[in-house]
C-alpha cells in the first residue's frame, strides 16, 4: 500500500508490516503540500497497488454523530476508481478510543484527574470522548491553535456547539489553511499559548499541530499522538518530554499515520472500506492484538530497545 501525503517529502519512508497473515509493503510519499501533484499520484497508483492512504489531511471528520467532508480530501479520494482509498478516519474512530482505554488501564500514568491539552479535537472526536470518559480534565485548543483565538474550550458540549456552527464552512477551505503541510511541517516550532502547554500533564492530538506550537521546554510531560519519526523523538526528548504514547505501531523505527494502518488492513484483508464498520475494525484490532506504543524517552536515551522498554 502507498500513503499519498500532503506532508513533507523529507519524511518519506518504506517498510514491511506483517498483518493478518500477509506481508505488506508500506510506503509513504510526501508531496510537500501540492494538492495537484498528490491528485496525480493517486490517479497513477490506481489499480497498481492494493490500497492507498491519504496523509496530511482528513477526508471525513466525525463529530457527535455528524460527518463533515473536507473538500481537498474528497478531491483526492475521487482520483482513484479501482483501488480502495482511505484517510484513516474509519479506523481512527475505533483505534484512538481503544488506545486511551488501554493507557488508562495499563499505562504509566493515572488518567483520572489528569490535566490534558488536546490541541485539536475536531479531527479526533473519539479520542476526546475517551479522554473525558477516563476522567481526564481536558482543554480543547481548536480555536487557539487553528485560527489563533485565545479561547480554550473546556467541555465536549461546547466543542460540539462550535463544531455545528463552524465545521461545515471550515471544511470548504484549502487544506493549507487548516493543517500544516509541506515545508510547514519542517519549520522550527513557534510557541503559541505556552501557558496551555505548561498547565497540562499530557498533550494530545495530531503531532504536527503539537510540534508546530510547542514551547522550548516540556519537562516531565507526556505526549499522546500519532505519527513520529526518530528525529521527532529526539526533539521531544531534548525538550524534556518523559512519555511518548503513539496510537499506531512502530514500523521500521517510526510510527505511521492512521491512514497507513487502515490502508494496510484493507490491503491485507481484501475488504473494501464500505464493507467495514466499527465492529469490523474492532475485530481486526483484536486479531492483531492491538495496543498503543509506550515510549519512556528517558529510558530510550539511556539505551532502551525499540518499543521503549529497557533492553
Amino acid at each position: 500500500m502507498v500513503s499519498v501525503s500532503l506532508g513533507s517529502s523529507r519524511r518519506d519512508h518504506t517498510a514491511f508490516l506483517d498483518l493478518l497473515g500477509e506481508r505488506i509493503e508500506v510506503s509513504r510519499r510526501g508531496f510537500d503540500g501540492d494538492v495537484d501533484a498528490a491528485e496525480r499520484a493517486v490517479a497513477e497508483l490506481d489499480g497498481r497497488v492494493d490500497a492507498i492512504g491519504l496523509g496530511g489531511l482528513d477526508v471525513y471528520l466525525y463529530i457527535a454523530g455528524d460527518r463533515y467532508v473536507v473538500a481537498d480530501g474528497e478531491r483526492l479520494l475521487r482520483a482513484a476508481r479501482r483501488t480502495p482509498v482511505v484517510d484513516g478516519s474509519g479506523l481512527k474512530r475505533t483505534l484512538e478510543p481503544r488506545a486511551v482505554r488501554w493507557l488508562a488501564g495499563h499505562g504509566p500514568l493515572p488518567f483520572a484527574g489528569l490535566k490534558v491539552l488536546m490541541v485539536s479535537a475536531l479531527d479526533r472526536y473519539g479520542m476526546a470522548v475517551a479522554l473525558e470518559e477516563a476522567g481526564c480534565r481536558v482543554t480543547y485548543g481548536d480555536l487557539m491553535f487553528g485560527p489563533g483565538i485565545p479561547y480554550p474550550i473546556r467541555s465536549l458540549e461546547e466543542l460540539r456547539t462550535i463544531a455545528r456552527r463552524l465545521a461545515r464552512e471550515m471544511v470548504k477551505l484549502p487544506i493549507r489553511m487548516l493543517y500544516p503541510t509541506g515545508s510547514a511541517q519542517e519549520a522550527p516550532p513557534e510557541a503559541r499559548f505556552p501557558e496551555a502547554y505548561a498547565e497540562a500533564d499530557l498533550v494530545a492530538g495530531d503531532f504536527h499541530y503539537i510540534r508546530r506550537y510547542m514551547p522550548e521546554r516540556l519537562d516531565g510531560k507526556a505526549i499522546l499522538t500519532n505519527t513520529t519519526t526518530a528525529d521527532d523523538r529526539r526533539e521531544l526528548r531534548r525538550r524534556g518530554v518523559r512519555w511518548l504514547f503513539t496510537t499506531t505501531p512502530l514500523v521500521g523505527g517510526r510510527s505511521f499515520g492512521t491512514n497507513v494502518l487502515e490502508a494496510a488492513l484493507i490491503a491485507a484483508s481484501g475488504r473494501r472500506p464500505e464493507e467495514l464498520d466499527e465492529a469490523g475494525y474492532e475485530s481486526f484490532l483484536d486479531r492483531i492484538g492491538y495496543r498503543p506504543v509506550v515510549l519512556d524517552l528517558a529510558a530510550e536515551e539511556e539505551g532502551a530497545d525499540a518499543d521503549g522498554r529497557r533492553g
